[in-house]
């Protein structure tokens, strides 16, 4: 029998104690961590876009959903394992802990060597299909080719940053990203500004960014006695792989099929030249900025969830959500306010163009007023997704995708750039309205029968 000993310093047990204190203690530092993220990544489109040109950021910005189609299904297995992990963390079974990390890292090289191939191969047909713009178009390929060369460090950060938040440690990922972050933004002004390495620069600084932020990671995890692995456990372990997979593959194709939906728009946006394809670089950066504290609420109850759905205590897990629920709810009325009433002063800090600015100040108002919906839909997804009940929210992936596609093929004709942001709220909505439907579905029971057993 492994060592079983928890260091509190180390983790979080979330089946023990006041769920509040418990989220808030774990989401504070998950949070600062995302924000850096969103910083470093938001700067870097800021000195991309004016220390080269607003072309140059259109470049960067064309490749986001192409970014986020395999960088997403890759988040989304690692989210998928860390849910696993987790549920054997809150039950206490260390012997199955074990397992489920050795085959976490046997499934995260097979992921990473698949991916980084495929990626590369796939990009120059991709950026085609997109219609990028013959302006962009290899400034793009150069970007992206070198992001996807250096896939291998990004999964391996997204892999060992979920094996943490499964234990409860936010704190190890906060200080990795404000390490890389640094490193990202010195980096970048000196690639761009000084060596004058235009894109290739920004992406190069921002692969040896994530190399700090890995090794930062991997020492931590190296240092928990609780997770060390034998030889024993990475042997016969078909039965966890196939665990494993059921669990994060639907997370990861929900990731994948809503980043399709996205290069749709992005396909529709880029047809209208690159004034568009520039201003909606800036409103996906805004809004990915927006929505991340509601985002990052999602990773803690997430985590929170699964803890407690793995040691049976389903009272608790609504506690959290309640929790959950009002914390977004605060940050949609200080956030979507800043949406809705200072777009153009948003604007103006990635963007020079007028014509750019002005569609930024179409898009932006509109989604501030309905982003309450998107982060309701964060805390519930994170919810069922915790249960190990992935299957629904891959079904809202496809969901989003097809609604995502229908608004802007329909309405980008009739209403131009406004289109993008109606496409974005329906996919929010719909989408909402599946994963609640699962989350009764799933829990609602799991009480009943927990109820009932401790009555007998």
């Amino acid at each position: 029998m492994k060592s079983s000993t928890i260091s509190k310093s180390k983790t979080i047990d979330f089946t023990d104690g006041k769920p509040a204190g418990l989220i808030l203690r774990f989401f504070w530092p998950l949070l600062m961590t995302s924000m850096c993220q969103q910083l470093y990544n938001f700067v870097d489109s800021m000195i991309v876009g004016r220390g080269i040109s607003d072309n140059a950021l259109a470049a960067v910005g064309n490749m986001g959903s192409l970014f986020f189609l395999i960088v997403g299904f890759s988040f989304g297995l690692a989210n998928g394992f860390g849910i696993m992990i987790a549920q054997s963390f809150g039950a206490k079974d260390f012997d199955e802990l074990h397992h489920r990390l050795a085959g976490t890292i046997q499934l995260g090289v097979v992921l990473a060597v698949g991916l980084t191939i495929f990626s590369v191969l796939f990009l120059p047909n991709a950026l085609t299909y997109l219609r990028t713009d013959p302006i962009i178009f290899q400034d793009s390929l150069k970007y992206g080719n070198i992001l996807f060369g250096g896939l291998f460090v990004g999964i391996t950060y997204n892999i060992s940053a979920a094996i943490l938040r499964s234990l409860g440690d936010s704190q190890t990922p906060l200080i990795s990203i404000i390490v890389s972050s640094v490193t990202n933004l010195c980096l970048d002004s000196l690639f761009i500004f000084v060596f004058k390495m235009g894109v290739e620069g920004a992406a190069i600084a921002t692969i040896i960014a994530q190399i700090v932020s890995v090794c930062i990671c991997l020492k931590k995890l190296f240092s928990i006695e609780m997770i060390r692995l034998s030889k024993s456990d990475f042997a016969n372990n078909q039965r966890v792989w196939l665990l494993l997979i059921s669990n994060g593959l639907p997370m990861a194709l929900m990731n994948s099929i809503t980043a399709i939906g996205c290069m749709v728009v992005q396909y529709f946006v880029n047809g209208y030249g690159v004034i568009y394809t520039a201003a909606y670089a800036a409103c996906s950066k805004y809004l990915n900025l927006f929505m991340n504290p509601a985002a990052t609420m999602a990773n803690a109850i997430s985590a929170y969830t699964s803890q407690n759905y793995g040691a049976k205590k389903y009272d608790r897990i609504v506690d959290g959500i309640k929790f959950g629920l009002k914390i977004v709810t605060g940050f949609y009325v200080i956030l979507g306010g800043v949406m809705i009433f200072f777009p153009a002063n948003l604007a103006r800090v990635l963007l020079s163009g007028k014509d750019q600015i002005d569609l930024v100040c179409i898009f932006l108002p509109t989604c501030g007023i309905m982003l309450i919906f998107l982060n309701i839909l964060f805390i519930v997804r994170a919810a069922v997704q915790g249960m190990g009940k992935p299957m629904l929210p891959m079904v809202s992936g496809i969901l989003e995708m097809l609604l995502r596609t229908a608004v802007i093929s329909i309405l980008m004709s009739r209403i131009g750039f406004r289109a993008t942001a109606f496409a974005e709220i329906s996919a929010w909505i719909g989408a909402l309205v599946i994963n609640a439907y699962a989350m009764f579905k799933y829990l609602l029971p799991s009480i009943k029968i927990k109820r009932v057993l401790e009555v007998e």
